[in-house]
């Protein structure tokens, strides 16, 4: 049996009749951007995630950089990070003039809360928590913490590019920080056909700023009212499918939990899967990471099976030969270095068949390093 790391086109398929009609009516009716189906999904997408606004952009490393020049952040602050989670905080940072700061991650590989002091600065102004692999950040414990630091002013920003429709306590991720960012790529929970991105938000003065910015700055047309706006809109098509996509996402979510968690029962010694067997609503099964220290061994293992198999992400943003020229700083990061050498990635998405996953699970219940 061969299977794929993952395959965008088989949840079309599941679909394809609404996602076609979607399609049609947009092609009929002759209005490519900035139109109704924009308007709709950002409606339909502000309700699912438990915000007032939501603004439909490009992509989500655009997401991320006009957050950060909404809040107003720029030369002179300071952005606390991670650098486990492929380097889109880092672009984004970078892109507005910011300084990151790179903090260490805990046993689930996103941000870790108790080490947040170490990256505090003077200069800090934000901090990105990125909800990685869908499993979501404890954003209301962040936000506690920073208030006894006594660092109220430093802003959180979600990032949900991974994460779509994870909860914690009953509220999903993107209305818990100051401002949520959400990329759409195919292969995410909820996916367009394509390039596309939203960010949300409670806060009317961020979610005008927002609007202002994702289109040159614009308050009418010609009119720039603020620098650095950009072109970053979603386009007519990729909304109407994501409308369609959107009602699905529970669904599909559901499935992949389940397979995570059949995978982490399945598993032999050799490997440790990350998530799973964990409170459901805070993980959304975006990706099924395994740790090994024979991540090699186990890769080929699997890959002469037939089975897909990816590394997310090979090296930390930390990693890169030109940061030494560019501003930043660096705190203790022992648990990101050890788990870039030892994660990978197996097969997880809702239209994998039974058979499929049973297959996976048998070939992971047979590797002994």
């Amino acid at each position: 049996m061969q299977v794929p790391l993952n395959d965008p086109k088989r949840q079309y398929v599941e679909i394809a009749s609404q996602v076609d009609a979607a399609v049609a009516r947009v092609l009929e009716s002759g209005w490519y951007l900035m139109g109704s189906e924009t308007k709709a999904f950002e409606a339909a997408f502000a309700t699912f995630v438990g915000v007032n606004e939501c603004i439909a952009v490009a992509n989500g490393t655009d997401a991320l950089e006009i957050a950060l020049r909404a809040l107003e952040i720029g030369a002179g602050n300071e952005v606390m990070t991670v650098a486990n989670a492929g380097g889109y905080s880092s672009s984004a940072i970078f892109a507005v003039g910011a300084t990151p700061v790179y903090v260490d991650v805990d046993e689930t590989l996103t941000l870790d809360l108790t080490g947040i002091g170490d990256g505090l600065g003077n200069a800090t102004a934000a901090i990105i928590a990125t909800h990685l692999y869908g499993y979501a950040v404890d954003i209301g414990r962040l936000r506690r913490l920073l208030d006894q630091a006594g660092r109220q002013d430093v802003k959180i920003v979600e990032d949900c590019a991974q994460a779509h429709g994870a909860q914690i306590n009953g509220a999903t991720v993107g209305s818990l920080g100051d401002i949520g960012c959400f990329s759409f790529y195919p292969t995410k929970n909820l996916g367009a056909l394509g390039d596309a991105g939203a960010i949300v938000t409670s806060d009317a003065g961020l979610a005008d700023r927002v609007r202002l910015l994702h289109q040159y700055g614009w308050r009418s047309r010609y009119r720039s009212e603020l620098p650095h706006g950009r072109n970053s809109r979603m386009d007519e098509i990729q909304a109407a499918i994501l409308s369609e996509n959107l009602p699905h996402l529970p669904r599909w979510n559901e499935r992949r939990r389940g397979i995570v968690n059949r995978y982490r029962e399945a598993a032999s010694e050799a490997l440790h899967f990350v998530h799973g067997g964990i409170d459901d609503d805070r993980f959304v099964g975006h990706l099924a990471i395994a740790r090994s220290a024979e991540r090699n061994r186990v890769s080929e293992s699997l890959s002469d099976a037939g089975i897909g198999t990816g590394i997310h992400y090979p090296v930390l943003d930390i990693d890169a030969e030109w940061l030494s020229d560019e501003p930043h700083r660096i705190t203790s990061l022992a648990r990101s270095v050890t788990a870039r050498d030892e994660i990978l990635t197996v097969p997880c998405f809702p239209s994998m068949t039974d058979d499929e996953v049973e297959y996976v699970c048998d070939e992971l219940s047979n590797i002994h390093i």
